[in-house]
């Protein structure tokens, strides 16, 4: 049995308090969707696991989507189907139900990862599609250097490929640009966009901010306010406010059955 939180939250995140105001930030990308659904395929019944607000949903098929937290499956739009209180480890369907299924941001939040991917291929007759960062890169972006206690603790909540390969077998591995413009505001969605990081919505719509105390997040803040007034940051990274794109640590996993 998974122990959940008072709002259901699965993972290590306390979603009731930071996932209130998590659809203000964390729209879907276009282009990053457009990459996603090209990896599902021609499936047409297709599981979400760990479906959040329902970021990345396809709309044109028939898609199930899991959330075991109560204030993430509050925010869900209302074209988008509801979704089912249940975690990844204990998947309440048949065997081979979905054509396919995809976990978006959420592989590094379950409890017991290994039982979650088994669950999820056990209900796949085809491709299992997650979204999730390279561990070793996370410090490599400059936002590091800023907040290296938060960039740690980031970097280290990322399963390897090496246990994802070890549960489901071979991984195709995509690595995800980022646009300038990203809608989705994870960390490096704001790559040419540092003042976002003075936004505390905007750090808080990004779990591994929750993990640091507020002094500590107050300190990264300043320092990197300070940098941005007197022009310490465009010095060093300024090239990136009109870059197109970013590739970083997000990639995309494609386990096929």
């Amino acid at each position: 049995m998974v122990e959940r939180r008072a709002d259901g939250s699965a993972g290590d995140a306390n979603y009731g308090i930071i996932g209130r105001n998590y659809t203000s930030y964390r729209q879907p990308d276009p282009s990053i969707a457009r990459q996603i659904h090209r990896a599902l395929g021609p499936a047409q019944r297709i599981l979400n696991v760990g479906a959040g607000a329902g970021s990345y949903e396809p709309t044109d098929r028939v898609v199930t989507a899991v959330e075991p937290s109560a204030s993430m499956r509050a925010q869900r739009p209302g074209h988008l189907t509801r979704a089912i209180d249940a975690v990844a480890e204990s998947l309440p369907f048949a065997d081979s139900s979905f054509d396919a299924s995809m976990a978006i941001f959420t592989i590094h939040q379950w409890k017991d990862l290994e039982a979650g991917l088994r669950e999820v291929r056990r209900v796949t007759r085809g491709p299992i599609v997650m979204m999730s960062c390279a561990g070793d890169l996370v410090e490599r972006f400059w936002l590091a250097d800023y907040a290296p206690g938060m960039a740690a603790i980031e970097a280290s909540r990322y399963p390897a490929l090496e246990r994802l390969s070890a549960a489901l077998g071979r991984i195709e591995v995509e690595t995800v640009p980022i646009p300038l413009l990203c809608t989705d505001g994870f960390n490096e969605a704001y790559y040419g966009r540092p003042e976002m990081f003075l936004d505390e919505g905007a750090r808080l719509a990004n779990s591994a901010w929750s993990f640091v105390d507020r002094a500590t997040s107050d300190g990264y803040v300043a320092r990197l306010r300070r940098d941005l007034e007197d022009g310490t940051w465009d010095a060093r990274h300024g090239h990136l406010r009109t870059q197109p794109a970013f590739e970083g640590a997000l990639q995309l996993f494609v386990s096929h059955a």
